[in-house]
């Protein structure tokens, strides 16, 4: 009887160890484990410096129309491990080089009665954890829907959070500041009109999703490598403090149409005790496919100007005619058509910004409403909206092309939609091929409205993929892409280099739709930019709305100084100068700080950082030395100090600091800044006030003793 109570025990203990495994970060601060639970229940944890991030958590997938689903009845088959370092270069980006080190458990899980099996493989980074579902190739799993992904992340507490609402259609909410306990109760007041949303649940949030922990950890979760498949949200259960993935479902409510051998997309979850980490983490593009492009020497950083902030406040209109109730392309006869006067992409004011973008060292101009459609684009379920090669009567193309060649500028196409991706895909092929034909390199791709077909949401797998096909299509011409109102990034730009920027969130436009929150550009680099560079348009000088257009009073919740400063803490390579000419004429010298700065790095320092009050962050120009530093301030206002010491040491440096003068307010004195020069070294230190909606930019040049002469240290 012994020995048979010896024996159980033993094969006892086989179970637990290799149902329960444990994996280790690189640098051993992160702690992951996995374990079964009773029933066979896949479920890990994570803890990191002794710390909860997550607590067990439940893994698993509901299918539809399945006698029995992914969740239980699973037993450890197979465990493999392995460590991966290596450093590559992207394209471009923050940095030079990128480090893509972790440690790596890939559990296989075989369902009892089924004999189905996934894999689910962790990664874990010396800045988060990375895991995700594979489906092999398997005679019992082959074709299968899924209704819903049931990955859960149970919090340790009552986290502060920073988020904005769950929704199908869109991301462009102002930020939330909460408990996750108050998140129920705030959800409506949240939730502001936008042209196309779907909320789903009071309790649901979306991703890139931020936290800050009473003990003092920063907690990120969001998703990286989303291909073929829909977007994930989070619901909170507020009695367990426990999210669940919620996915976009389809027009009919399936949430996933699943081909074995396939993969989800990553979860991820990024922690550290410092915020600055958060920022600086790398890991969702690490998470992502290496590029597939063979021949990216066309890929190319952009700084741009553009006939948009004009009509965006109303001065001027992308429609050609207010005469025409309803137009058809291809019979309607715009030739015979009043013009409205009010046109912005018309010939005389598209080359006024060709100049001024030539003059001042500008890459390229954006014009929207160039072609064809307009007068009814929106709100009409209508298929058939543009062509994207039939321009306006006031708008000589072929010209225009001439013009900017001439000047040394590359135009910007501009592709808006109207959500109806059939019509979209049907035209592609002819909208690239005519691109390229007429000396159009990149293209912003715009998805305003309910998606058509019916019922379609703007993150259902369906759309994901019609995204995905875009940005492929796009690099066969050998085109740039800078979508905006498709979905949030997930780091593929690392595997398509070529999509250079997204919106997919709330960007100055906003600010002519009557504000944004002063603090909001503090948020946007600890949740939207996780997964890549946002096309945020800053570089707005003139505040007052009316000015533009009397009928819009609108104000922009930010000071001069802060404007400036988004080139370097809203990272993208692709910039835009968003303001009129005639404004920066006004305001010439601070102009130069968006002359100057740079749109691609070799290194990036987050010197400061937390979430909703400020972020301080200096950048390497890219094949220079030459640095920029850009701070951006909340509704508080507070001193910023900056240290010097990401300098060489031994060289001197002239600072030229931009920023916001004593009485400046995003308010009510928006444009008073300050400009003035000194020299530094890596053993300066700056304190700069940074006042309500406000900041600084300084641009820091290396100088010779001639150069330096006259100037005052720091």
């Amino acid at each position: 009887m012994k020995k048979l109570i010896a024996l159980a025990c033993f094969l006892l203990a086989v179970v637990n160890a290799a149902n329960a495994q444990e994996l280790k970060s690189p640098n051993g601060a992160f702690t992951m484990k996995f374990s079964l639970q009773a029933g066979g229940v896949p479920t890990y944890s994570l803890v990191y410096k002794g710390k909860d991030v997550i607590k067990a958590s439940k893994l698993g997938l509901e299918l539809k129309n399945d006698k029995k689903s992914l969740l239980n009845d699973f037993i450890v088959t197979d465990t493999k491990t392995a460590t991966f370092d290596e450093t590559w270069k992207p394209v471009w980006g923050e940095v030079k080089s990128i480090r893509n080190h972790y440690n790596e458990l890939a559990v296989t899980l075989t369902q009892k009665g089924t004999d189905r099996y996934m894999i689910v493989r962790f990664r874990l980074f010396d800045d988060g954890l990375g895991f995700r579902y594979e489906f092999p190739q398997q005679k019992n799993l082959t074709y299968f829907v899924i209704k819903e992904e049931r990955t859960q992340f149970a919090m340790a507490g009552d986290h502060t959070a920073f988020w904005i609402p769950g929704d199908y259609d869109t991301q462009e909410y102002d930020y939330t500041i909460s408990k996750l306990s108050e998140i129920k109760g705030l959800a409506e007041k949240s939730r502001t009109a936008n042209l196309s949303q779907k909320g789903f649940a009071a309790t649901g949030v979306q991703t890139s999703l931020q936290m800050k922990t009473d003990n003092g950890l920063y907690i990120n979760l969001h998703e990286a490598a989303l291909i073929n498949y829909a977007c994930m949200h989070l619901n909170l259960d507020p009695k367990t403090m426990i999210f669940e993935s919620w996915l976009t479902p389809d027009a009919i409510g399936d949430k996933g149409y699943m081909q074995a051998p396939c993969t989800s997309p990553w979860r991820t979850i990024i922690a550290s005790d410092d915020a600055r980490d958060i920022l600086a983490s790398k890991m969702t593009y690490n998470l992502n496919e290496p590029c597939k492009i063979d021949d990216t020497s066309w890929i190319k950083p952009v700084k741009y100007v553009g006939v948009w902030w004009e009509m965006i406040t109303g001065k001027t209109s992308w429609a050609y005619t207010d005469e025409y109730p309803s137009v058809e392309l291809g019979k309607t006869d715009y030739t015979k058509a009043k013009p409205n006067g009010r046109h912005g992409a018309n010939t005389a004011n598209v080359k006024k910004y060709i100049d001024f973008a030539a003059a001042n060292g500008f890459d390229g101009v954006l014009v929207e409403g160039w072609n064809v459609g307009w007068e009814d684009w929106f709100g009409h379920s209508k298929d058939y909206v543009f062509d994207f090669v039939t321009p306006y009567p006031d708008f000589d193309l072929k010209g225009i092309h001439e013009y900017a060649k001439s000047k040394g500028i590359k135009m910007i196409m501009h592709h808006e939609t109207s959500s109806s991706v059939r019509n979209y895909e049907r035209h592609m092929d002819q909208a690239y091929k005519f691109m390229k034909d007429n000396g159009y390199d990149a293209v912003k791709s715009g998805y305003v409205g309910d998606i058509l077909p019916r019922g379609e949401n703007h993150y259902s797998q369906w759309i994901i993929n019609h995204y995905q096909y875009a940005i492929e299509k796009a690099a066969k011409y050998k085109i740039m892409v800078n979508a905006h109102e498709a979905v949030r990034p997930t780091g593929i730009a690392r595997t398509w280099p070529n999509l250079i920027g997204n919106e997919s969130a709330r960007g100055t436009e906003y600010q002519a739709f009557g504000g944004s929150k002063p603090n909001h550009v503090t948020l946007l680099p600890f949740m939207r930019l996780m997964g890549g560079p946002m096309d945020y348009t800053p570089g707005i000088f003139e505040m007052d709305v009316s000015k533009l257009n009397p009928d819009n009073h609108s104000h922009v919740n930010s000071t001069l100084a802060n404007q400036l400063a988004l080139y370097v803490t809203l990272y993208s390579p692709l910039q835009m100068a968003a303001d009129l000419p005639e404004n920066y004429n006004r305001f010439s010298d601070a102009f130069q700080f968006i002359k100057d700065v740079a749109v691609d790095w070799d290194d990036s320092k987050y010197l400061e950082a937390e979430p909703g009050q400020y972020i301080t962050v200096a950048r390497r120009a890219k094949g220079k030395s030459s640095w920029f530093v850009g701070n951006v301030n909340g509704e508080t206002p507070r001193t910023a100090n900056v240290n010097f010491d990401f300098l060489d040491k031994g060289k001197t440096y002239i600072a030229t600091i931009y920023a916001d003068a004593k009485d400046a307010h995003y308010k009510t004195n928006p444009q008073a800044y300050t400009i003035r020069k000194v020299i530094v070294t890596s053993k300066s230190k700056l304190a700069q006030l940074s006042a309500p909606g406000g900041g600084f930019a300084i641009s820091i040049t290396e100088a010779t003793k001639e150069q330096a002469k006259g100037l005052k240290n720091l």
